[in-house]
């Protein structure tokens, strides 16, 4: 029999109350648990990439209870999300959580908000502080809060300041403390691993993304993280099939269908990349962002189609102003020099690098700014001096050899060899074990600039260096020869080219037949020395019948040289001396 309950004795005004308690305790109850779903929606948004649609979610819920303190929290993480410049990220972050620690003192997730941020400015000590502060606040006996764990470790991961193993044993430790059935501290777990041991770490990752997807298998950011996992390792068909499951589970998952639009953009699929794209737009609706306008201005760059990227990038920038963000100033100065408006393409490069943000700024926008100043006819230093300054940037030492290896095969190119030259000074700077190649380039391009002292320099460096190599012996000689023929110089025979020809002489015996050019040169060169400048007869048959022997094409003229030579008297004449030498067209034996 079901029991009933009879109120007994109760005045109309004690019912009253009873029954607006009952009606205030279900709206409370109902208010939570609204808060919760749109805290959870905002969160999934920014899971999903839907950044602009996740700030809206948070600032609503901020209009209705500006003390908020989990919208205020996941605002500044979306707004770090955000595609703006780092700089303005960070401070807009950093105002917004510093304004609700004014109104909520110590609110831990707060603090581990302010504490991301310090990380992002390099103060790591300050951020420990705040991290600390956050966790113990919240700490009972069975543990840490794990969404206070959660915001240390995303905040440790972000940065590239984190203590990567700092966020790993955070988040262990809340897996242990009944986290097991939690699928974002085992997404956040893999993200630390793949941080803290880049390489190394992807198996450690690759098990925690799993984890994740075996708690919630329609966790399509944990097929994301997979994905990108998969990218570093260049894995391409796992790339796409976890892209490919990630839309499938959501269709809405925004940041799958942005992947999957340069996955495809990449391979020169265009009209893949393209649907991508539509579907990247679509799934953001309600919502929507003219910089999408910048995707397809780069799709048309792609297809080379430069009106089309033009018009797109010039979109944006009427409809953005002065919040035009710098790349799609980038993508207008290339798209101008590509179609040869040089003009335009300057105009561009210029607002580029007023408004850039240093973190933003890649070597190819200064290599691109130095062909657009060379079309205009800006004088070589300027253009020299504008490839120079992206080596400044703080890239790799691969990437800034590959860099100004352009500049100098652009300056070769363009027959300036002295700033190829000095390109590759920088060159040689940078790498910790210089090839004989570097050596040989530098040489060549000192000496086709004129500078034979420095050609035959580092020229001897290299037979140092590389002894069982011609290129330092033949240069040697090549320079030596071009600095005692210059009238203006007075440097004599027996001061450098006699000794560069003997060394390269008696490099070239070793195989006459594989060192032929150096052979012949040599033993020319010596003939002429001996007959010209040391006066020595013998001596200069001798070379002028080895270069009989090896030059058969030119055996007449050899020939000539060598019959004059026999009629003069036997015994040489000092030098100096009376003894006239046979002479060709210019007064000596070549």
């Amino acid at each position: 029999m079901t029991k009933k309950v009879i109120f007994t004795n109760v005045k109309e005004e004690e019912m009253k109350k009873i029954n607006n308690t009952i009606l205030v305790a279900g709206l409370l109850l109902f208010v939570s648990g609204l808060k919760a779903q749109s805290i959870q929606e905002g969160k999934n948004d920014l899971d999903a990439g839907r950044v602009k649609n996740a700030i809206s979610n948070f600032d609503k819920m901020i209009a209705v209870n500006p003390n908020d303190i989990e919208a205020i929290y996941w605002l500044g993480q979306a707004y770090l999300d955000n595609d703006e410049i780092a700089g303005s990220r960070i401070k807009k972050t950093k105002e917004l959580y510093e304004k609700g620690l004014q109104t909520s003192a110590n609110a831990p997730l707060l603090l581990a908000g302010l504490g991301h941020i310090e990380l992002l400015e390099n103060k790591t000590n300050d951020a420990r502080q705040h991290f600390e502060t956050a966790l113990s606040m919240t700490r009972t006996k069975k543990g840490e809060d794990q969404n206070i764990v959660l915001a240390v470790a995303r905040a440790n991961v972000d940065a590239k300041s984190g203590d990567f193993n700092y966020a790993i044993d955070k988040l262990k430790a809340g897996i242990d403390n009944k986290g097991d059935k939690n699928p974002e501290l085992f997404l956040q777990l893999g993200n630390a691993y793949r941080k803290a041991k880049p390489g190394e770490g992807g198996g450690d990752a690759f098990e925690n993304y799993k984890k994740a997807l075996a708690i919630n298998p329609a966790y399509s950011l944990a097929n994301l993280r997979l994905a990108k996992l998969f990218e570093s390792q260049k894995n391409w068909d796992l790339v796409l099939q976890y892209l490919n499951d990630a839309v499938e589970k959501e269709p809405r998952f925004s940041e799958g269908y942005y992947e999957l639009f340069y996955y495809y953009f990449f391979r020169a699929k265009f009209p893949e990349a393209e649907e991508q794209l539509k579907k990247y737009i679509d799934s953001k609706l309600p919502v929507t962002d003219i910089q999408d306008q910048y995707l397809y201005a780069q799709l048309c760059w792609a297809k080379k189609d430069f009106d089309c990227a033009i018009a797109k990038a010039e979109s944006v920038v009427t409809a953005m102003g002065d919040l035009t963000k710098p790349k799609v100033y980038r993508l207008l100065a290339d798209a101008y020099y590509q179609k040869g408006d040089y003009n335009n393409a300057k105009k561009y490069s210029d607002v580029f690098f007023a408004k850039k943000n240093p973190d933003d700024v890649i070597l190819p926008d200064f290599e691109n700014r130095a062909l657009i100043m060379a079309k205009l006819g800006s004088d070589p230093e300027s253009v020299y001096e504008t490839y120079l300054s992206g080596a400044a940037l703080d890239t790799t030492v691969a990437a800034k050899i590959d860099y100004l290896k352009k500049g100098s095969a652009y300056f070769k190119d363009n027959k300036q060899r002295d700033k190829e030259a000095k390109i590759i000074e920088k060159i040689i700077a940078l790498k910790p074990a210089p090839s004989i190649n570097d050596y040989f380039d530098l040489t060549i391009a000192y000496y086709f600039s004129g500078n034979y002292d420095d050609a035959r320099a580092t020229a001897i460096f290299m037979t140092q260096k590389y002894p069982d190599e011609v290129y330092g012996y033949d240069w040697a000689y090549n320079s030596a020869v071009a600095i005692v023929t210059d009238t203006t110089r007075k440097v004599s025979q027996d001061t450098l080219g006699f000794p560069a020809a003997s060394k390269l002489y008696e490099f070239a015996i070793r195989d006459t037949a594989k060192f032929k050019k150096q052979y012949v040169n040599a033993v020319k060169f010596l003939a002429a020395y001996y007959i010209n400048e040391a006066k020595d007869k013998e001596k200069s048959l001798e070379f002028f019948r080895k270069w009989l022997e090896a030059d058969a094409a030119n055996a007449t003229t050899i020939q000539g040289y060598i019959d004059q030579i026999e009629k003069m008297p036997s015994s040489p004449s000092p030098k100096g001396a009376g003894t006239k030498a046979p002479s060709s067209s210019n007064g000596k034996i070549p």
